[in-house]
């Protein structure tokens, strides 16, 4: 299992540049909030210990996963920001919707990343059961949305530094 292999929650916060200049947002999905929103609270944390000031951080909600890209695309276009971190839980149900929303929200994650030439992490847990779901929101598997936050971090300092 890959999350057992790394864990990126555990990161030592002095690899990381100070990042208050930096302007994040951080779009959540609504659905299966009870994990979306512990997903939320480890994504602020780590840019609360980088200090990045609360008035640098805009977070919104969105109804589902499949509004993330969009939202995304918004957060950068309005509020100028120079990340964004896209936080979903996507559960394997007994019906293909699960594929074609986690692949969906993949790919518009990605052509962001591409289009703009800035992060948009992709912080959507997709799992098989509600367990496993729990587990990387703050469970035995760290937290999801500290990794990527520790991920847009890390991709703006790598092309500040290239």
């Amino acid at each position: 299992m890959a999350t057992a292999l790394k864990n990126l929650s555990e990161y030592e916060a002095f690899e990381l540049k100070n990042a208050a200049k930096y302007r994040i947002g951080i779009v959540t999905a609504e659905w299966n909030e009870h994990i979306t929103s512990a997903l939320e609270q480890g994504a602020l944390e780590v840019l609360r210990q980088q200090g990045i000031e609360a008035k640098n951080v805009k977070a919104v909600s969105v109804p589902g996963s499949y509004e993330l890209p969009l939202a995304a695309q918004w957060l950068h276009k309005e509020f100028k920001a120079d990340a964004v971190i896209a936080i979903g839980c996507l559960i394997k149900g007994e019906t293909p919707h699960f594929e074609y929303i986690s692949d969906s929200v993949a790919h518009g994650l990605m052509e962001l990343n591409l289009k703009h030439n800035i992060p948009f992490a992709f912080g959507v847990i997709t799992v098989l059961t509600e367990q496993q779901a729990l587990d990387r929101a703050g469970g035995i598997h760290g937290n999801k949305g500290t990794e990527a936050a520790v991920t847009v971090l890390r991709m703006l300092q790598l092309k500040e530094g290239l």
